[in-house]
C-alpha cells in the first residue's frame, strides 16, 4: 500500500482524541477517498429525526433515540437491491471493528422485505452482527428523504445527521475506517 493512502488513516488516529474536531466537516473531508468521496458532510448538523422502525424478530418498535450517545451509521437498504447486497458485508466489517459504546451500525430494510428473506440473506453472507430491523411502510425512509437505495446516513450522538452517502460505497475501505475512527476517537 502506498504511503499517501495511509496518511488519512494516521491523520484520523491523531485527530480522534479531539471530539470537537471529529465532527467538523473540514476535519473529515480530507479522509474521503474513492467511493467515500461521495460522502456529503454537512457544515452544521441537521436536526434530529424522530423515526420508528420494526425490531427484527419480536415485531416491537425501535427508535433512533434508542441509540442516543453513539455515532450511528444508518443504512437504508433492501434485499432486492444489488448495490445494497454488495455493501452489507462491508458494513458488517465496520460494526465488527468499531461497534460498541461509541458506534453502532443500524440497518433498516425499507419497503417490501420479508423477515425470512432478510434472515436468509444475512445467513448466506455470514452476517451475524447487524440488526435486521425493518421499515415496512418506508415511513423512516421518507422522514430521512431517502430517494433511492442504498442510502447511508451518519448520525452523531445527539441524534443529528452529520453526513450522507447516496448509493453504495466501499465501507470496509481505509477511508471509511479513517472517518469512523476519527468520529469515535478510536485508538488503534
Amino acid at each position: 500500500m502506498r504511503l499517501f493512502r495511509l496518511i488519512p488513516l494516521y491523520m484520523a488516529l491523531a485527530l480522534g482524541a479531539n471530539a470537537a474536531l471529529a465532527t467538523d466537516a473540514e476535519t473529515l473531508a480530507p479522509l474521503r477517498e474513492d467511493s467515500l468521496k461521495r460522502l456529503i458532510l454537512h457544515k452544521e448538523p441537521k436536526p434530529a429525526k424522530s423515526i420508528e422502525f420494526q425490531l427484527e424478530d419480536d415485531g416491537g418498535v425501535g427508535t433512533l433515540a434508542d441509540y442516543e450517545g453513539k455515532y450511528v451509521l444508518l443504512n437504508f437498504w433492501a434485499t432486492w437491491c444489488a448495490p445494497c447486497r454488495k455493501e452489507m458485508p462491508q458494513i458488517a466489517e465496520l460494526q465488527e471493528e468499531f461497534g460498541g459504546d461509541k458506534f453502532q451500525v443500524l440497518t433498516l430494510a425499507t419497503g417490501r422485505n420479508s423477515s425470512a428473506g432478510i434472515k436468509k440473506f444475512f445467513a448466506e453472507n455470514g452476517i451475524a452482527n447487524l440488526p435486521r430491523h425493518q421499515d415496512p411502510s418506508s415511513a423512516a425512509a421518507r422522514e430521512f428523504g431517502v430517494i433511492a437505495l442504498p442510502i447511508t446516513v451518519i448520525v452523531n450522538p445527539e441524534g443529528q445527521e452529520i453526513a450522507r452517502l447516496i448509493g453504495d460505497a466501499e465501507w470496509n475501505s481505509d477511508s471509511a475506517k479513517a472517518i469512523i475512527s476519527t468520529l469515535v476517537g478510536a485508538e488503534s
